[in-house]
């Protein structure tokens, strides 16, 4: 156990509280086996009807995994610890996707990552308006992994691509209405929901349902046409190609989309294209994660993670030097390569 993590029960429900402020609760290898033993434990406990999850303090939900020990795995020890990070962590993601247990995540905060991970299984996911909901991956080298194929695939209007190829920051209220979010709560609101729910585990859906005010106008609507136009193909040049003309027929959205997207990993760029448009056609979560961990896999190891995340993260640089350079230099070989099975004992399996 550690105290990286909080585990309770009051009453019927379990509560998980994620406890690393200084790293906005970043997740470590040793809480996600905390997580992945609680609720074990409660699935199997007759007593427990249902899970909260949230954060003891701070300004986040959970901003992400543990970034050093993958960069570190990727420079010291040709990336062995780093996949036992993505593998235990692909079982926690895949154990709540699954659990026969209603879980109630309150995304109240930055929620990033391997905090997207844990919260989008969750059977409820509450977004406050302190909500910053992103899967900023391909700017630092990696893909939008933890289950984000699989989710984002599944959100209307071509905004899942949009948001693994730029990384866009959603609030709550645009968690609620693109469907990434199920409730919106004010914030103040939030400890006598919680209260409420461990009153009365058996009424959650009501008790989230009931009149809480009506949520902020959501922006990203104001765009929702537009990101379903340019970013409708599943051929990174494409996309890249449709903006530019865009921009320079005066669309300062078209502008700013295509020079951010100038900032990320073409590699990972091209990756995260693919694994959405194969996740779409998978049937379950499970191979889902056994593509994604193929895909971490040989990632991690790739120049660009190790390099994106000098950049953006251990210098600040902001100024990554990626390899492949352009889109056009990720070949389709490359590509295979990344996606193609492993050794059968190697392979991703749930827990």
């Amino acid at each position: 156990m550690t105290d990286d993590i909080l585990i309770h029960t009051h009453g019927r429900v379990g509560h998980i509280s994620l406890n690393r402020p200084k790293a906005l609760h970043a997740l470590t290898l040793d809480m996600c086996h905390a997580m992945s033993a609680a609720l074990t434990e409660w699935a199997n406990d007759d007593a427990i009807e249902a899970v909260i999850l949230d954060h003891s303090e701070g300004r986040g939900f959970c901003a992400g995994g543990d970034i050093n020990l993958l960069r570190h795995s990727a420079l010291n020890d040709e990336g062995k610890s780093g996949r036992k990070f993505f593998h235990d962590e692909y079982q926690l993601n895949h154990q709540m996707m699954t659990y026969g247990k209603p879980i109630v995540a309150f995304m109240d905060g930055i929620t990033m990552g391997g905090g997207v991970g844990i919260a989008l299984p969750c059977t409820y996911r509450v977004a406050t308006e302190n909500t910053r909901f992103a899967m900023p991956e391909t700017g630092i080298g990696l893909f939008p992994d933890v289950g984000g194929g699989w989710h984002l695939s599944r959100l209307g209007g071509r905004l899942g691509e949009f948001l693994a190829l730029t990384g866009a920051r959603l609030d709550g209220a645009e968690c609620l209405w693109a469907g990434i979010a199920t409730h919106y709560v004010p914030s103040e609101m939030i400890p006598e929901v919680k209260a409420r729910i461990i009153d009365k585990p058996d009424r959650i859906r009501g008790i989230l349902s009931e009149p809480v005010g009506t949520p902020p106008k959501a922006r990203i609507e104001g765009n929702a046409d537009k990101i379903a136009k340019h970013f409708a193909s599943d051929r990174y040049e494409d996309i890249l190609a449709s903006l530019e003309k865009a921009a320079d027929d005066g669309d300062e959205w078209a502008a700013k989309e295509r020079d951010t997207l100038g900032t990320k990993s073409p590699q990972t760029c091209k990756v995260a294209l693919r694994q959405l448009a194969t996740s779409r056609e998978l049937d379950s979560f499970a191979d889902n994660m056994a593509m994604e961990y193929r895909i971490a896999s040989r990632v991690l190891t790739r120049p660009d993670f190790a390099e994106g995340v000098r950049a953006v993260i251990v210098d600040k640089t902001n100024d990554p030097k990626w390899d492949p350079a352009t889109p056009e230099g990720v070949s389709e070989e490359l590509l295979e390569s990344i996606f193609a099975p492993l050794p059968a004992d190697e392979e991703w399996k749930p827990l």
